[in-house]
């Protein structure tokens, strides 16, 4: 009786046959991964990147869409922390080189803040679409000191225009312009309310600069700093306008050194 004669490609279509099938398991879990990863994981990698400033709470949904509380925190177990009305809400897009992005914060922008993140090989590169947004100056407070001291009230009102933000490692490049007009500001170390308006000029480029200014009011604020790569060096001065020197005695001790009328303020 005559037998079938037994294929010798057999075990090697079997063998690749399953190798594919173990690639395309690989494949799927590692797309399911990326699509369907929930917005904690974003939550916990924010928190981390930004030493505990920074917090979504209540995250909700996936990395791509989702929606968080936002808290501001003096860092890692600080003792400050100030929360924004209402939720944040994200949606990424993956493009071929970079990520596409929209922030809808209903307490304090009347318009999605947008923007494009790109990789590079010593971090990244994020790009802010035009916009406007307002925010309120006690969230100041969260980030430790002096503000936690200081504790502000009134309303800032940021402004970007052609705002870039390139990561190199540990150091940080900034183009274009940011204005931050600060309104009806005061604190609890005076009994003046409002002590005045301010306008706080952030121009990038090779070596950025910061701008300080004075709108109207009883402290007068002024300055400028320079960013060399990983922190602000600022020097400024802050006196009271006639009449208003002792409302403003106790602040002007506490906000820089005295040097008569004046305080000095010098931070970096």
């Amino acid at each position: 009786m005559a037998t079938r004669p037994r294929s010798i490609l057999a075990p090697e279509t079997s063998v690749i046959g399953w190798r594919w099938a173990l690639l395309g398991s690989v494949l799927g879990i590692a797309m399911a991964l990326a699509l369907f990863a929930p917005a904690r994981w974003l939550a916990a990698s924010l928190a981390q990147w930004s030493n505990g400033h920074l917090e979504l709470v209540n995250p909700r949904g996936t990395v791509w869409n989702g929606t968080a509380g936002v808290v501001f925190s003096s860092g890692g177990g600080g003792a400050e922390s100030i929360s924004l009305p209402g939720t944040l809400a994200w949606t990424l897009r993956p493009r071929w080189n970079a990520i596409a992005g929209a922030l809808d914060i209903p307490c304090c922008a009347a318009q999605s803040l947008r923007f494009t993140a790109a990789p590079h090989a010593n971090g990244v590169q994020v790009d802010w679409q035009d916009g406007q947004s307002r925010w309120p100056a006690a969230l100041l407070s969260g980030f430790g000191a002096p503000w936690n001291t200081l504790k502000p009230e009134g309303v800032l009102d940021l402004t970007t225009r052609a705002w870039s933000m390139r990561w190199d490692g540990p150091r940080l490049a900034m183009a274009g312009r940011a204005t931050l007009a600060a309104t009806d500001i005061s604190s609890s170390l005076s009994t003046l309310r409002p002590m005045g308006s301010y306008q706080l000029l952030l121009d990038g480029g090779p070596a950025p600069t910061l701008l300080l200014t004075t709108r109207e009011g009883s402290l007068q604020l002024s300055g400028s700093g320079r960013w060399n790569g990983k922190a602000f060096r600022f020097d400024g001065e802050a006196s009271a306008a006639a009449g208003r020197e002792d409302a403003l005695s106790n602040l002007l001790n506490i906000i820089g050194r005295r040097s008569g009328a004046r305080s000095l303020i010098t931070l970096g």
